[in-house]
């Protein structure tokens, strides 16, 4: 099975390669380093990394650089290599941890491909984030005696029954693996159903909900909603996705023009090639719309105030009344609630939160955010906090609590890395 697999990927390869040409005529960096997606690197620059972490994308990203920076903090001589899979993700890497580690993209998992990587960067140990699973580099891995571990891992029922259909591919895989720490017992007993063994498994929690948000994040959106949002009652949608701008859109016209007359509603769209179809589709509903980057403040008039930016998302949450998360009201599985939980905004999402389904359930159970099945629903939420300001300051409240009540897992996996690295 895995040279049937080795043998298809070298197939596409060309394909693979033409998609990135093709992504890149919306958004360039995607053309730009191809040659990291192959490891091919310059000559005479080997190096050696004590740890090597991969985060495939910015949600991944952002849940890892508490745990880099905690690190850092503790072994500042600590050699680090991060990987991603994504231009955005590339983006706030370099934005967030700097020159502080390595940065390139992952290579395709090709044999020749995770050879080059290993034996370049020559990692004493390997940290994937959350739920990537490449044959071919795990074998590298344990070629080269480079222990690997799978941290703040999540297995959707759905993966694990396709992981199941390819046992002949997946299970020889996971045998490499050093230690997976999940984020749920549930998600360990999935791992466990594809052939992980049950004494290389613990559950630690979500990373995630011990995100830690700068003062100076929060005071940085409230001095942008006292110059540029003053009397506006403000509505911000995170990482929206098409087909979900539109209807927001609308339920704003709906809103504005029966119960929030001083409503304004703020647009972070998840792929920053997609800022100018959003401002299209604004533009084609009447609407007046402001671009971050235009640097124009917003008049009486602006209905739409679209953030074209990258890795401002947690101060535009300080900077609003009441926060919807997008990638729910289409089936995209969600993005993360916890970062306006911890910013102090209350949250909203749709009825698609398979990537966060137990955050989702634990969030309402606290009745910290409310979650809306139709636009309709959306649309009364909206309405109900917006006439409601001890409600809103109730779930602020009831959802910083419940970031409280389930923070520790950065802890608990710095101790297991730092247990499996041979520290400088």
């Amino acid at each position: 099975m895995a040279w049937f697999y080795s043998a298809l990927l070298y197939l596409l390869l060309p394909l693979m390669l033409l998609r990135l040409q093709w992504r890149g005529i919306k958004s360039p960096a995607y053309r730009q380093r191809w040659q990291e997606r192959l490891a091919c690197y310059p000559p005479n620059s080997t190096t050696t990394t004590h740890i090597w972490f991969h985060a495939v994308s910015v949600g991944e990203a952002e849940a890892l650089f508490p745990l880099v920076q905690q690190l850092q903090a503790r072994h500042p001589s600590l050699s680090l290599l991060v990987t991603c899979t994504t231009p955005t993700g590339s983006a706030r890497i370099k934005a967030v941890l700097g020159n502080s580690v390595m940065h390139v993209y992952l290579p395709y998992d090709t044999p020749d491909a995770v050879q080059r990587f290993i034996r370049h960067f020559n990692p004493q140990l390997a940290v994937i984030v959350e739920t990537e699973i490449w044959p071919n580099l795990f074998h590298a891995c344990a070629r080269h005696c480079v222990p690997l571990y799978i941290i703040n891992a999540r297995l959707s029922e759905k993966s694990a029954r396709g992981y199941q259909k390819l046992s002949a591919l997946i299970k020889p895989a996971l045998l490499p693996i050093s230690g997976i720490a999940a984020q749920s017992d549930e998600d360990a007993k999935r791992y466990a159903s594809i052939g992980v063994p049950v004494e290389r498994l613990q559950t630690v929690g979500n990373i995630k909900f011990d995100v830690s948000i700068p003062t100076t994040v929060i005071e940085q959106g409230q001095l942008l909603k006292c110059q540029l949002f003053s009397g506006r009652f403000v509505w911000l949608c995170a990482s929206t996705h098409a087909d979900e701008e539109l209807v927001l859109l609308k339920i704003y016209q709906s809103l504005k023009a029966s119960a929030i007359p001083e409503l304004l509603i703020v647009l972070v769209p998840r792929h920053p090639e997609r800022f100018a179809a959003v401002n299209k589709i604004a533009g084609q509903l009447g609407l007046d719309t402001v671009l971050r980057t235009s640097s124009t403040p917003c008049g009486a008039a602006t209905d739409v105030y679209l953030a074209d930016t990258m890795g401002e998302l947690k101060m535009l949450y300080a900077a609003c009344d009441v926060a919807f998360v997008g990638g729910s009201l289409v089936p995209k599985g969600g993005h993360n609630i916890l970062e306006p939980t911890a910013v102090g905004v209350p949250v909203l999402f749709g009825p698609f939160m398979d990537n966060f389904k137990d955050i989702a359930k634990g969030i309402l159970q606290a009745e910290a955010a409310i979650q809306c099945q139709e636009p309709v629903e959306l649309t009364a939420a909206i309405a109900g906090l917006y006439a409601a300001p001890l409600q809103r300051r109730l779930m602020v409240e009831q959802g910083k609590q419940f970031l409280q009540g389930n923070r520790g897992a950065l802890e608990r996996i710095s101790q297991l890395l730092e247990q499996g690295l041979p520290l400088p």
